[in-house]
């Protein structure tokens, strides 16, 4: 391989989950990692920017590095070196798809290094990108853009797979995202959920995540409706008590309002983009972030 190829990746943010859609609902949102990566003659250099920065390894174990060896590896090939410079927008461990961008930015950008099509290729993206996150939804947002609604399957070996659709958000939708000073992780919000949940949360679970498929796509007078959730929020309370205090209040005032992914950023889809000051308290702040319709963005160097 040519040591001097070289492959600029712009990848953005997402939410996941959309109140009841768990592990299957994401919304690609309009803030972005970027990331240079390039072939060398020999080892391995990290440089890290922005968020992150300082507290990320500079190694092997670094998310995109990783994402990259597993591409490599799918096509049983790679460049004996690599560089790679990550200028980070996207916050860290605050329920806006920090890991999935990183593992969606390294595998498309192994695919480009490689000389693949990273449009052709956004399968073996979505395998990776998943496949290191466990789950889909985020991945699938950072990869298509738009609003995606993902699941997993058993593929050939018996192996787990991802499947993924995009859907065209409603060109009304105004996201604010209302990002938490404090970070969760998303290990301990998993450990906190039930082995078992009612029957009847279960079918409400299962009416309000086919709702939200057309109240974001088609008819967003519905969200209100449609982001009710049983099934995840309720029993993380106790990881971010101050965020799903937030969620009560902006739905008490008829805001469409989620936890974004793991938290314990909220989520806020409010039919003009704003939010009246006063509902917002200390340790949030509001961010309004447009929907991002692109997801990946590769360019070659």
């Amino acid at each position: 391989m040519r040591t001097h190829r070289e492959v600029r990746v712009t990848v953005p943010a997402s939410s996941a989950n959309l109140g009841p859609g768990f592990d299957t609902l994401g919304l690609a949102l309009a803030r972005y990692d970027e990331v240079i990566a390039s072939t060398a003659e020999g080892g391995l250099v990290v440089e890290v920017d922005g968020e992150g920065r300082g507290n990320v390894p500079l190694d092997q174990r670094h998310l995109v590095v990783r994402a990259m060896l597993a591409t490599f590896a799918a096509f049983g090939k790679g460049p004996v070196g690599l560089r790679l410079h990550c200028r980070n927008g996207v916050p860290h461990s605050r329920g806006l798809g920090s890991s999935a961008a990183a593992s969606v930015a390294g595998a498309a950008a192994a695919v480009a290094l490689l000389g693949r099509d990273p449009e052709r290729e956004q399968d073996t993206v979505l395998q990776v990108a998943a496949g290191l996150e466990g789950h889909a939804d985020n991945a699938a947002a950072s990869l298509l853009g738009g609003f995606v609604v993902t699941w997993k399957y058993r593929g050939g070996n018996n192996q787990d797979r991802y499947g993924a659709t995009r859907l065209e958000p409603h060109t009304s939708l105004r996201p604010v995202a209302l990002i938490a000073e404090c970070e969760s992780s998303t290990a301990v919000t998993r450990g906190l959920l039930p082995p078992q949940v009612p029957h009847a949360d279960a079918a409400f679970t299962a009416s309000r995540t086919a709702l939200c498929v057309c109240a974001f796509t088609a008819q967003p007078g519905l969200l209100f409706a449609a982001t009710e959730d049983r099934l995840h929020q309720p029993y993380r309370r106790s990881a971010y008590p101050s965020s799903l205090q937030l969620v009560d209040t902006l739905r008490k005032h008829g805001i469409p309002a989620v936890i974004s992914g793991a938290g314990p950023t909220v989520l806020a889809l409010p039919p003009d983009g704003e939010l009246p000051a006063d509902l917002v308290g200390p340790g949030f702040t509001s961010t309004p972030l447009a929907v991002d319709r692109r997801g990946v963005v590769v360019e070659h160097g």
